[in-house]
C-alpha cells in the first residue's frame, strides 16, 4: 500500500516538475506551459530543510497542527517535502488554508496557477526552483483533506523521482 501511494505521488511529482504544460492561469485566462521556477535567490537557493520550515511556518501561524504521515523514500528526503494538515484540529479549515498561502506568498512565493473543481482547490506557487502544490479537497463537514507539498525542479531531483518511479513499477 505503502509503495503505491509513493508511486502515485512520485507520479504527481513529476508533473508538477515537467510544468503541467497547458494549465490555465485563473487571473488572466491565459494558457501557461512550463514551469516557471524563479531563479535561485541572493544568498543561495531553497532546499528541503529551508522549504519545510517555511511551510510549517506559514501552516501554524494560520492555525493549522501537523498531522503525521508517512515519511518521503530516503531517496527523494532532499528534493521533496510533504505537509499535511490536521484538519480536526483547525477552527476554521478554509481561513486556515487561505492564510497559510498569504503567507507563503508574503515570503516570497509565487502564485503559478490554480484550479477549482468540485469541492477541490489545487494551487501551485513557485519559488527558487521549487514548486509547491497546496490542496484542499472535500468538504469540512464531511471529509476533508489539506496538504502542502513542495518539490525541487532540479534535474537531479527530476532523475531522483523518475528512479523512484521504475522502483514501484517492478515491485
Amino acid at each position: 500500500m505503502r509503495k503505491a501511494r509513493w508511486a502515485a505521488a512520485a507520479a504527481g511529482v513529476v508533473l508538477l516538475v515537467a510544468g503541467c504544460s497547458g494549465a490555465k492561469d485563473d487571473k488572466s485566462g491565459t494558457s501557461r506551459s512550463g514551469s516557471s521556477a524563479a531563479p535561485a535567490e541572493a544568498g543561495g537557493s531553497l532546499d528541503a530543510a529551508a522549504a519545510t520550515k517555511e511551510i510549517v511556518d506559514a501552516a501554524k501561524a494560520a492555525g493549522f497542527t501537523e498531522d503525521p504521515s508517512e515519511g518521503l523514500p530516503a531517496s527523494l528526503e532532499r528534493c521533496a517535502v510533504s505537509w499535511q494538515a490536521d484538519v480536526k484540529k483547525a477552527a476554521d479549515p478554509q481561513k486556515s488554508y487561505e492564510g497559510t498561502l498569504a503567507a507563503l506568498k508574503e515570503g516570497g512565493w509565487k502564485q503559478a496557477r490554480e484550479l477549482k473543481q468540485q469541492g477541490s482547490v489545487i494551487s501551485s506557487l513557485e519559488k527558487s526552483g521549487w514548486t509547491l502544490r497546496a490542496s484542499y479537497h472535500g468538504q469540512a463537514e464531511s471529509f476533508l483533506v489539506i496538504s502542502f507539498e513542495a518539490t525541487d525542479n532540479s534535474a537531479q531531483c527530476e532523475k531522483a523521482f523518475n528512479e523512484e518511479l521504475a522502483k514501484n513499477k517492478t515491485s
